[in-house]
């Protein structure tokens, strides 16, 4: 790991300006995770809902989102990337073909909808109305929720042939599911991922790797977040999913940089590194210029953690922030 000064200290409050104070230092993660979630709510800076990990997001919130995308924005415009925005929704062949539900079919989520007759109906709404469970009248349409915001680029990108000896990268935002209910506010169902995908040759997808963790950094910094970079592994379903955690992990193919966010626990990926070696070019056709399968990587922000962190570590009131940060974001 990389140690890195003005490190968090459990127990510590937000820095000045802050309305949160954290708890005692304890042995349960979840008391901590617990104090900050009911923080956030108190001070509506997020809405709950009767769903753990489905929030509302405030003004305050969103501003800092929008802070945080102009930067990276900033911190990559040298990529020329191709800019790709999807729906929080992709169609299921596409969702099939990436091999999702073989790795990680516990996040998955699927779209259902009422494709019944009139005799269907009158039979959901007395389920309905007797509160019971109406669910089997439902059936999965063609469309899945994105669980990722680089999967729906690997089929346009395919699509188009070969591509030049230069490879692309793409710039893509949006809204990605995964089923993970959690009192944890860093850990929501539904948040942003904003991610520069690279795809190219093995030599090129592990050079922009390299150029991405250092920027990374430089952004943790410049945010004024304590933060460490550590190798990182997925988490595979099952037993067999150990073995390829831990492949990943021996060829070094993931690394995260991780902010403390909640007191007492662990530190949170917000950020992440990625080599996917050929994986998507067997889902998908996708060929450099001389026909080989292409690699590809990316760099992952998390929108949301990085919103909490930063709201963590230096408060709810923007006006009290320190002014280097702000100026980072926009001039906030």
């Amino acid at each position: 790991m990389e140690d890195v000064s003005n490190a968090y200290e459990p127990g510590d409050d937000t820095a000045a300006g802050g309305s949160y104070a954290a708890p005692k230092t304890t042995q349960d993660p979840d008391v901590g995770r617990r104090a900050f979630r009911q923080a956030l709510v108190d001070a509506r800076v997020l809405y709950p809902s009767a769903v753990e990990g489905i929030y509302g997001r405030s003004g305050l919130f969103e501003s800092i989102a929008d802070g945080l995308n102009a930067a990276i924005s900033k911190l990559g415009a040298d990529q020329h990337a191709e800019v790709m925005r999807f729906p929080p929704a992709m169609p299921r062949k596409d969702f099939e073909a990436s091999e999702y539900l073989k790795s990680f079919p516990q996040l998955a989520g699927t779209v259902h909808c009422f494709c019944g007759s009139d005799r269907d109906h009158h039979r959901l709404l007395a389920r309905l109305e007797q509160g019971e469970d109406w669910a089997d009248q439902q059936r999965p349409t063609d469309v899945v929720l994105a669980p990722a915001a680089c999967y729906p680029v690997y089929p346009v990108i395919a699509a188009r042939g070969p591509m030049s000896a230069d490879g692309m990268v793409v710039d893509v935002l949006t809204y990605c599911f995964r089923h993970e209910p959690s009192i944890d506010p860093a850990r929501m169902q539904m948040f942003r991922q904003r991610e520069y995908v690279r795809l190219g040759t093995a030599e090129q997808i592990v050079a922009f790797r390299e150029v991405w963790m250092e920027r990374g950094r430089k952004l943790a910094g410049m945010l004024e977040l304590p933060h460490e970079v550590d190798l990182a592994n997925d988490p595979f379903f099952g037993r067999g999913g150990k073995i390829v955690a831990d492949s990943q992990r021996e060829l070094k193919l993931k690394f995260e940089l991780l902010v403390p966010i909640n007191d007492g626990a662990p530190p949170t990926a917000c950020m992440s590194f990625n080599y996917h070696m050929d994986h998507f070019a067997h889902a998908w056709p996708l060929r450099t210029a001389d026909g080989e399968p292409a690699h590809t990587g990316c760099v992952g922000f998390g929108i949301e953690r990085l919103t909490l962190a930063l709201l963590r570590h230096h408060g709810f009131e923007l006006a009290k922030w320190p002014k280097r940060v702000r100026e980072v974001l926009g001039g906030l």
